[in-house]
């Protein structure tokens, strides 16, 4: 047995565990990251990077069938696999390879092996013991089942869902959020047959409702069927396929069924609650600045009821770091993360929607604009429609972005500035939008919300 001894001790090498031992070096702290897999966690491996390696191989696939309307001539041959994996195994090995580098020339001490949390201050490895006067727990999510739902065959999760070796013809998908979506969009990109099933009134139902609504539309016109506010009744499957049914006695048949009803934290048998810690149903609680209710001990990311996001778990595990060394960071709440959805089209939002907004300020206290993108020339060159709604509090600041169109995350950028300085259209209409750019339909927005439209009515 051997003991190290560090001033933090992270438990979990994600994105929340390594940007907070990142940022804690920089601000003179030895750190040990105690790390069971790969460093980048979920995100890097099994979740964001992976997944829009496969969006973007599905956006060119969609190019080449439709290149013609552009003037050029492509034939389109079909989807290879094999390539499309090694692709995306290229890009995750980069990504990896280069966080390593960086972990190791920031002298980050990492400890391979599961850590269980034992004491307030210590986390056990092993035979071996790793001690820090504070503890920043960062141990991530997994994709979670519905109760009596079995994960196993033909019943996958997002992870056998990146690893397929084959396309598959037919696929139902249990959960129209953000998981749900970008897997339907990559599978009928791909020549599959999609059904999404969602209990719901609507996909992506975090979403302004109108954003919901306009990507229905766009997967209906792409032949991507779905089924709203249904419930998920039980699963047969054989050597053939699945077989879903539903509370309403509709069932839908398929090869795979994916599940993606969202992701569980994943905290269970890690010694929290024998330490003391709060735990509510897997989640850490914390209070807002991310302390755990044991003195000295702090959570981070997925674990933290709220958004699970890589850039949330990110800005936590900095936030931390800097809280530890006295800096007093700023608060960012979770309605004011951008959040963006890699589909085709993409949906991307910062904010409050205008119900939302309206409950909080008062219905006659908020008003909206949403501006066609096909007024914007660039969208209309790129073959994209869709729209940007602006919310705004009456003589006040802006306090929602929300966009749905091909590459609109790209915009969320400069939202989540304004969200977030709350800014007014009048200060942000004289400011100059680019042209030809997307981004000028942000601009459009502002100028409409300020009392001055220009190319809008």
């Amino acid at each position: 047995m051997s003991e190290q001894k560090f001033d933090i001790v992270v438990l979990g090498g994600g994105s929340g565990g390594y940007a907070a031992a990142l940022r804690a070096v920089q601000l003179g702290f030895t750190v040990g990251l105690v790390e069971k897999g790969k460093l980048g966690g979920t995100c890097l491996h099994r979740g964001c990077i992976p997944t829009k390696a496969l969006l973007h191989s599905a956006e060119v696939a969609d190019v080449s069938r439709e290149s013609s309307k552009y003037g050029v001539n492509t034939t389109f041959e079909g989807i290879d696999i094999q390539a499309v994996t090694a692709y995306r195994q290229g890009i995750v090995a980069s990504k990896f390879k280069g966080l390593q580098g960086l972990i190791k020339a920031r002298g980050i001490t990492v400890i391979e092996g599961e850590g269980r949390l034992i004491s307030p201050t210590t986390v056990q490895v092993g035979d071996d013991t790793i001690v820090g006067k504070n503890v920043i727990l960062a141990t991530g999510s997994y994709s979670r089942s519905l109760p009596g739902l079995e994960l196993g065959g033909r019943v996958i999760t997002s992870e056998q869902a990146l690893e397929l070796d084959f396309i598959p013809k037919k696929v139902a998908v249990l959960g129209g959020g953000v998981i749900g979506v970008e897997f339907a969009s990559v599978w009928k990109s791909f020549g599959a047959e999609v059904t999404v099933i969602e209990a719901l009134p609507h996909l992506v139902p975090n979403e302004e409702e109108s954003i919901s609504k306009q990507l229905e539309r766009a997967f209906r016109k792409r032949g991507i069927d779905y089924k709203l506010g249904i419930r998920f009744q039980g699963v047969t499957q054989d050597e053939k396929g699945v077989v879903v049914t539903l509370e309403n006695g509709d069932t839908v048949e398929a090869e795979l069924l994916l599940v993606a009803v969202g992701r569980g934290a994943a905290t269970a048998g890690l010694g929290f609650e024998e330490v003391g810690i709060t735990v509510d149903r897997g989640f850490v609680i914390t209070n807002e600045r991310l302390a755990t209710n044991v003195p000295g001990v702090y959570a981070v990311g997925d674990i933290v009821p709220g958004l699970q996001l890589a850039h949330r778990s990110f800005q936590q595990g900095i936030f931390v770091a800097e809280e530890l060394a006295g800096l007093n960071p700023v608060l960012v709440e979770d309605v004011n993360i951008p959040k963006v959805t890699y589909c085709d089209p993409e949906i991307a939002s910062v904010g409050y929607t205008e119900a939302k907004a309206a409950n909080k300020f008062g219905a006659d206290q908020v008003t909206s604009y949403e501006y066609s993108l096909g007024g914007n020339g660039k969208s209309s060159i790129l073959g994209t429609t869709g729209s940007v709604k602006v919310v705004r509090v009456k003589d006040g600041p802006v306090v929602g972005v929300h966009m749905i169109g091909g590459r609109v995350g790209e915009l969320i950028g400069e939202g989540q500035l304004i969200v977030n300085w709350e800014a007014y259209p009048e200060e942000i209409a004289p400011l100059i939008h680019a042209h030809p750019t997307q981004n000028e339909a942000l601009g459009e927005a502002f100028l409409a919300l300020a009392g001055k439209p220009l190319h809008a009515m």
